[in-house]
């Protein structure tokens, strides 16, 4: 391909936001270079989300406002991956004609193949389901777009099946990397500067287990330790249900594993975690958080939850609001059920209506609110190491970060620090959704008097 220049979209989670930077790596080596917009792109590479009706929606009006652009200039090449493209696959180009290839979820390594066979005989492909071949076109590697983390995916699909997911269906079965490849990833990212390192999977305590192997989550723990260079090793998404003691073991007695725990209960009701096919009870979660305190006793706890799933009683939302209070998550990602064709749950009696859903969000919401509030309050006058991410987007002056739990700090930029830095911040005011500090070794509070310094962002 002569030289051109490339725009990707993305929507969802951070998979999609991996697998985006694996299609920016191969589009680099096939000759692109970034657009400053997906105005002044030759080629836009959208990749997809399915798992609400919101982020269809979103990405359906993305695509109607791509018609112009790819009018203007047919030459153009309009590709959509990801999940919506697995999951509606020739659909899209006969919803939208001005689209040019459709690949699903398994296509990744042969992006750089399928788009070049395109650029050359302008044939309209979708494909979805196994993936094809990859052919010598280009190596399938990131090119990355934080300045501080790499994402790296240690495994793709899912088993579990839950009745409100469709991620099953349009990502496969679990399939693990091998770890020798995830080390190899992880020594370049470190190589390339970047100091903290997610790792990816649907379900990340399942690592291994398509090979047999019952402890290999907490063995690629302790080996992504050994890397020299890491300050931060953080994962997600872990289910409750395959949490290992061994695995919690290993992050508390780790050097760079962060002490943030990330466990979606979805629900407090055993009798709506049945209808959801979780696989464990209420009272399974508790004691597993019990297990995490008793191991990592400072962790920082999130979750997810749903609420207005089907049938959904006030009894049901009752246990959901009583295990909040109890658990006292740090943050909870609290989500409307939405129905997903495709999956049992869209089937099931007794779905609730929009305006009840809503009624419930915003209770939930509101305890969660004062928990967070009051959990970052008890971090008032601490000394925490931060990594720097950069200035914030709203005031130069100011410099954002994150703790090893994951909380975002806000403080001001004093020039001692940049980008991947681990700097010490003393917490002076806690808000609900952040804390605000200043440098330890710069300790003016009267840069904080009545929140003058920095403003809520």
């Amino acid at each position: 391909m002569k030289p051109f220049y490339y725009a990707t979209m993305t929507f969802g989670c951070q998979m999609s936001e991996s697998d985006a930077e694996h299609f920016a790596g191969q589009l680099e080596q096939l000759g692109g270079t970034r657009a400053a917009s997906w105005e002044e792109a030759d080629v836009v590479v959208m990749n997809t989300c399915c798992v609400r009706e919101s982020a269809e929606k979103k990405i359906f009006g993305k695509i109607g406002e791509l018609k112009k652009w790819k009018l203007d200039k047919p030459e153009r090449i309009l590709c959509i991956t990801g999940c919506l493209a697995e999951k509606d696959g020739e659909k899209l180009l006969k919803r939208a004609p001005h689209i040019d290839l459709v690949l699903g979820t398994q296509q990744i390594p042969a992006f750089g193949s399928l788009l070049r066979e395109f650029a050359d005989n302008r044939l309209k492909r979708t494909i979805t389901g196994e993936a094809v071949a990859a052919g010598d076109d280009c190596v399938d590697q990131a090119a990355r777009r934080s300045d501080v983390t790499a994402w790296v995916p240690i495994m793709h699909g899912c088993n579990n099946f839950c009745t409100y997911c469709i991620v099953p269906y349009v990502r496969g079965r679990e399939k693990s990397r091998p770890q020798s490849d995830i080390l190899a990833e992880v020594r370049q990212a470190v190589q390339d500067g970047y100091k903290e390192i997610y790792l990816l999977g649907q379900n990340v305590n399942s690592y291994g287990k398509d090979r047999g192997e019952e402890q290999a989550f907490a063995a690629l723990l302790a080996a992504v330790d050994q890397v020299a260079g890491v300050e931060r090793i953080r994962f997600m998404t872990s289910h409750p249900r395959d949490m290992t003691e061994e695995v919690l073991r290993v992050i508390a007695n780790g050097r760079h594993l962060s002490k943030q725990i990330h466990l979606p209960v979805q629900s407090g009701s055993t009798s709506m975690l049945k209808r959801m096919n979780r696989g464990y009870t209420r009272e399974d979660y508790l004691a597993l958080i019990a297990k995490v305190r008793q191991y990592l006793p400072t962790a920082t706890l999130t979750t997810d939850i749903i609420v207005g799933f089907p049938g959904e009683t006030e009894e049901e939302f009752a246990d959901t609001m009583s295990l909040v209070r109890e658990v006292q998550f740090d943050m909870s990602y609290i989500f409307l059920y939405s129905k997903r064709s495709g999956t049992p749950a869209a089937a099931f009696e007794n779905q609730l209506p929009l305006e009840e859903k809503k009624r419930r969000f915003q209770a939930l919401n509101g305890l969660q609110s004062e928990i967070s509030l009051q959990l970052n309050r008890q971090m008032l006058g601490q000394l925490l190491p931060v990594l720097v991410e950069g200035p914030s987007k709203n005031d130069q002056r100011v410099l954002t970060g994150r703790t090893d739990g994951n909380k975002l700090v806000l403080w001001p930029d004093t020039g001692r620090h940049k980008v991947g830095d681990l700097a010490k911040i003393r917490i002076t005011k806690a808000q609900t959704w952040l804390l605000k500090g200043q440098e330890a070794d710069d300790d003016k509070p009267e840069l904080y008097a009545n929140d003058g310094a920095i403003q809520e962002h």
